[in-house]
Protein backbone atom coordinates (compact mmCIF):
# COMPACT_ATOMS: atom_id res chain seq x y z
CA UNK A 1 0.00 0.00 0.00
CA UNK A 2 1.54 3.13 -1.00
CA UNK A 3 1.30 6.98 0.73
CA UNK A 4 -0.28 8.15 -1.83
CA UNK A 5 -3.30 5.58 -3.01
CA UNK A 6 -5.55 6.61 -4.64
CA UNK A 7 -5.18 10.05 -4.72
CA UNK A 8 -4.29 12.39 -7.89
CA UNK A 9 -1.88 15.20 -8.05
CA UNK A 10 -0.83 18.15 -10.73
CA UNK A 11 2.99 18.77 -11.05
CA UNK A 12 4.50 21.80 -12.93
CA UNK A 13 7.37 21.42 -14.52
CA UNK A 14 7.39 17.57 -14.22
CA UNK A 15 9.23 16.36 -17.61
CA UNK A 16 12.57 17.04 -15.54
CA UNK A 17 14.53 17.21 -12.54
CA UNK A 18 12.98 17.76 -8.85
CA UNK A 19 9.49 17.55 -10.94
CA UNK A 20 10.38 13.98 -12.75
CA UNK A 21 11.86 12.39 -9.14
CA UNK A 22 8.13 13.64 -7.80
CA UNK A 23 6.31 11.94 -10.43
CA UNK A 24 8.04 9.10 -10.27
CA UNK A 25 8.04 8.55 -6.50
CA UNK A 26 4.35 9.76 -6.52
CA UNK A 27 3.60 7.35 -9.10
CA UNK A 28 5.56 4.81 -6.94
CA UNK A 29 3.18 5.59 -3.94
CA UNK A 30 -0.27 4.69 -5.80
CA UNK A 31 -0.79 8.13 -7.12
CA UNK A 32 -2.17 9.14 -10.74
CA UNK A 33 -0.45 12.20 -11.67
CA UNK A 34 -1.35 15.20 -14.44
CA UNK A 35 1.92 17.03 -15.10
CA UNK A 36 2.43 20.72 -17.24
CA UNK A 37 5.36 20.52 -18.87
CA UNK A 38 6.83 23.25 -21.34
CA UNK A 39 8.60 21.16 -23.48
CA UNK A 40 7.07 18.79 -26.05
CA UNK A 41 9.37 16.56 -26.57
CA UNK A 42 8.71 15.99 -22.77
CA UNK A 43 5.19 15.71 -22.73
CA UNK A 44 6.00 12.72 -25.18
CA UNK A 45 8.29 10.86 -23.16
CA UNK A 46 5.92 11.28 -19.78
CA UNK A 47 2.79 10.35 -21.94
CA UNK A 48 4.73 6.92 -23.04
CA UNK A 49 6.61 6.39 -19.88
CA UNK A 50 3.93 5.40 -17.04
CA UNK A 51 1.23 2.99 -18.41
CA UNK A 52 -1.42 5.61 -17.97
CA UNK A 53 -0.45 6.75 -14.76
CA UNK A 54 0.59 9.71 -15.82
CA UNK A 55 -1.27 12.33 -18.44
CA UNK A 56 1.40 14.92 -19.41
CA UNK A 57 0.12 17.94 -20.89
CA UNK A 58 1.96 20.95 -22.85
CA UNK A 59 1.57 24.59 -21.42
CA UNK A 60 3.09 27.49 -19.96
CA UNK A 61 2.75 27.93 -16.21
CA UNK A 62 2.55 31.61 -16.29
CA UNK A 63 -0.30 31.70 -18.49
CA UNK A 64 -3.81 31.82 -16.77
CA UNK A 65 -5.53 29.65 -19.50
CA UNK A 66 -2.97 26.69 -19.17
CA UNK A 67 -2.85 26.79 -15.62
CA UNK A 68 -6.61 26.66 -15.99
CA UNK A 69 -6.55 23.83 -18.63
CA UNK A 70 -4.05 21.64 -17.22
CA UNK A 71 -6.62 21.31 -13.88
CA UNK A 72 -9.67 20.52 -16.01
CA UNK A 73 -7.66 17.78 -17.65
CA UNK A 74 -6.09 16.04 -14.85
CA UNK A 75 -9.90 16.23 -13.36
CA UNK A 76 -11.46 15.04 -16.44
CA UNK A 77 -8.64 12.15 -17.08
CA UNK A 78 -8.38 11.22 -13.05
CA UNK A 79 -11.71 12.01 -11.68
CA UNK A 80 -10.43 14.32 -8.66
CA UNK A 81 -7.71 16.95 -7.33
CA UNK A 82 -5.71 16.21 -4.03
CA UNK A 83 -2.17 17.61 -4.17
CA UNK A 84 -1.04 20.58 -6.60
CA UNK A 85 2.91 20.40 -6.68
CA UNK A 86 4.06 23.69 -8.21
CA UNK A 87 7.47 23.27 -9.11
CA UNK A 88 8.79 24.70 -12.25
CA UNK A 89 11.25 27.46 -12.04
CA UNK A 90 14.41 29.34 -13.72
CA UNK A 91 17.53 30.45 -12.21
CA UNK A 92 19.26 33.68 -12.73
CA UNK A 93 23.42 31.82 -12.59
CA UNK A 94 24.00 33.99 -9.47
CA UNK A 95 23.96 37.21 -11.53
CA UNK A 96 24.74 40.74 -9.48
CA UNK A 97 22.39 43.16 -9.82
CA UNK A 98 25.35 45.68 -10.88
CA UNK A 99 26.22 43.15 -13.71
CA UNK A 100 22.73 43.10 -15.54
CA UNK A 101 22.38 45.20 -17.65
CA UNK A 102 20.14 48.24 -17.37
CA UNK A 103 18.05 47.81 -20.68
CA UNK A 104 17.91 44.05 -20.00
CA UNK A 105 16.53 44.29 -16.09
CA UNK A 106 12.83 44.33 -16.83
CA UNK A 107 12.95 41.95 -18.90
CA UNK A 108 14.97 39.27 -16.70
CA UNK A 109 12.71 40.66 -13.58
CA UNK A 110 9.62 39.86 -16.01
CA UNK A 111 10.95 36.12 -17.80
CA UNK A 112 12.60 35.25 -13.97
CA UNK A 113 9.17 36.17 -11.82
CA UNK A 114 6.59 35.07 -14.55
CA UNK A 115 7.71 31.04 -14.16
CA UNK A 116 8.83 31.72 -10.22
CA UNK A 117 6.10 33.44 -8.55
CA UNK A 118 3.14 34.64 -10.63
CA UNK A 119 3.28 30.60 -12.06
CA UNK A 120 2.64 29.27 -8.49
CA UNK A 121 0.16 32.11 -7.86
CA UNK A 122 -1.96 31.15 -10.83
CA UNK A 123 -1.47 27.30 -10.81
CA UNK A 124 -2.52 27.59 -7.00
CA UNK A 125 -5.23 29.55 -7.62
CA UNK A 126 -6.04 26.96 -10.46
CA UNK A 127 -5.79 24.49 -8.36
CA UNK A 128 -8.09 25.64 -5.48
CA UNK A 129 -12.09 25.03 -6.35
CA UNK A 130 -10.91 21.32 -6.46
CA UNK A 131 -8.40 21.19 -3.94
CA UNK A 132 -11.21 22.77 -1.74
CA UNK A 133 -13.74 19.69 -3.08
CA UNK A 134 -11.20 17.02 -1.84
CA UNK A 135 -9.50 18.81 1.40
CA UNK A 136 -6.12 18.45 -0.36
CA UNK A 137 -2.83 20.17 0.08
CA UNK A 138 -0.26 22.29 -2.08
CA UNK A 139 3.51 21.59 -1.63
CA UNK A 140 5.71 23.89 -3.80
CA UNK A 141 9.03 23.86 -4.46
CA UNK A 142 11.18 27.03 -2.95
CA UNK A 143 15.08 26.79 -2.39
CA UNK A 144 17.53 26.94 0.48
CA UNK A 145 18.11 30.76 -1.38
CA UNK A 146 14.26 31.59 0.02
CA UNK A 147 15.65 32.52 3.47
CA UNK A 148 19.42 33.86 3.28
CA UNK A 149 21.56 35.04 0.87
CA UNK A 150 23.74 33.14 -1.54
CA UNK A 151 21.25 30.77 -2.83
CA UNK A 152 20.97 32.54 -6.54
CA UNK A 153 21.78 36.13 -7.88
CA UNK A 154 19.54 39.17 -7.11
CA UNK A 155 16.30 38.44 -8.86
CA UNK A 156 16.80 34.40 -8.20
CA UNK A 157 17.10 35.29 -4.93
CA UNK A 158 14.44 37.60 -4.09
CA UNK A 159 11.81 35.01 -5.88
CA UNK A 160 12.39 32.66 -3.65
CA UNK A 161 12.24 34.69 -0.08
CA UNK A 162 8.39 36.36 -2.14
CA UNK A 163 7.37 31.94 -2.04
CA UNK A 164 8.39 31.59 1.40
CA UNK A 165 5.88 34.73 2.09
CA UNK A 166 3.35 32.82 -1.07
CA UNK A 167 3.54 29.75 1.58
CA UNK A 168 2.71 31.00 4.75
CA UNK A 169 0.27 33.21 3.96
CA UNK A 170 -1.96 31.13 1.97
CA UNK A 171 -1.37 28.47 4.66
CA UNK A 172 -3.43 30.92 6.73
CA UNK A 173 -6.17 31.73 4.23
CA UNK A 174 -6.62 27.76 3.09
CA UNK A 175 -6.55 26.78 6.91
CA UNK A 176 -8.01 24.07 7.69
CA UNK A 177 -9.10 22.90 4.48
CA UNK A 178 -6.14 22.87 2.91
CA UNK A 179 -2.40 22.19 3.84
CA UNK A 180 0.40 24.09 1.88
CA UNK A 181 3.94 23.72 2.21
CA UNK A 182 7.36 24.16 0.72
CA UNK A 183 10.53 22.28 0.17
CA UNK A 184 13.71 24.12 0.26
CA UNK A 185 16.22 22.47 -1.97
CA UNK A 186 19.89 23.58 -2.15
CA UNK A 187 22.23 22.64 -4.88
CA UNK A 188 20.59 20.15 -6.97
CA UNK A 189 22.07 18.45 -10.01
CA UNK A 190 19.59 19.10 -12.82
CA UNK A 191 19.97 20.95 -16.06
CA UNK A 192 18.21 24.14 -14.71
CA UNK A 193 17.93 26.86 -17.69
CA UNK A 194 18.93 29.84 -17.21
CA UNK A 195 17.10 33.27 -18.28
CA UNK A 196 16.76 33.87 -22.04
CA UNK A 197 17.01 37.89 -21.73
CA UNK A 198 20.79 37.74 -20.29
CA UNK A 199 21.47 34.99 -22.80
CA UNK A 200 21.15 31.97 -19.90
CA UNK A 201 18.98 29.56 -21.75
CA UNK A 202 21.66 26.60 -22.62
CA UNK A 203 22.39 24.24 -20.33
CA UNK A 204 24.48 24.54 -17.56
CA UNK A 205 28.16 24.32 -17.76
CA UNK A 206 29.75 20.65 -16.62
CA UNK A 207 30.07 20.65 -13.20
CA UNK A 208 33.49 19.69 -11.39
CA UNK A 209 33.82 16.37 -9.59
CA UNK A 210 34.54 17.76 -6.32
CA UNK A 211 31.20 19.94 -6.89
CA UNK A 212 28.96 17.08 -8.11
CA UNK A 213 29.92 14.72 -5.40
CA UNK A 214 28.03 17.78 -2.52
CA UNK A 215 24.96 18.25 -5.14
CA UNK A 216 21.87 16.19 -4.20
CA UNK A 217 20.49 14.19 -6.63
CA UNK A 218 16.11 14.94 -7.41
CA UNK A 219 15.51 11.13 -6.22
CA UNK A 220 16.89 12.96 -2.78
CA UNK A 221 14.10 15.37 -2.65
CA UNK A 222 11.06 13.32 -3.69
CA UNK A 223 9.81 11.77 0.00
CA UNK A 224 9.98 14.87 1.07
CA UNK A 225 6.73 15.54 -1.36
CA UNK A 226 5.64 12.35 -0.69
CA UNK A 227 5.25 13.81 2.99
CA UNK A 228 3.89 16.62 2.88
CA UNK A 229 1.19 15.42 0.64
CA UNK A 230 0.34 12.59 2.86
CA UNK A 231 -2.59 13.18 5.70
CA UNK A 232 -1.91 10.29 7.35
CA UNK A 233 1.74 12.00 7.80
CA UNK A 234 1.31 15.52 7.62
CA UNK A 235 -2.16 16.31 8.62
CA UNK A 236 -1.49 18.82 10.99
CA UNK A 237 2.00 20.48 9.12
CA UNK A 238 0.75 23.77 6.99
CA UNK A 239 2.81 26.99 6.52
CA UNK A 240 6.02 25.13 6.29
CA UNK A 241 9.21 25.07 4.47
CA UNK A 242 11.19 22.12 4.76
CA UNK A 243 14.82 22.46 4.47
CA UNK A 244 16.79 19.66 3.05
CA UNK A 245 20.05 20.96 2.60
CA UNK A 246 22.19 19.79 5.95
CA UNK A 247 21.75 22.59 7.90
CA UNK A 248 22.63 25.13 5.27
CA UNK A 249 20.10 27.59 6.80
CA UNK A 250 21.71 26.92 10.61
CA UNK A 251 25.59 27.69 9.04
CA UNK A 252 25.03 30.53 7.68
CA UNK A 253 24.07 32.21 10.92
CA UNK A 254 26.82 30.71 13.07
CA UNK A 255 29.46 30.89 9.87
CA UNK A 256 30.17 26.36 10.46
Amino acid sequence: MGALDGKVALVTGGGAGIGRAVVERYVEEGARVGVIERRAERVDELNAAFNGAVMGIQGDVSSTEDNRRAVEETVRRFGQLDVFVGNAGIFDRFAKLADVPLDKLSQAFDELYNVNVKGYFLGARAALEELTKTEGCMVFTVSVAGFFAGGGGTLYTSSKHALVGFVRQLASELNPTIRVNGVAPGGVLTDLRGLAALDQDAPPPPRPPEAVSRMQQPSDLAGCYVFLASKADAKHITGSVLDTTSGAWSRSITGR
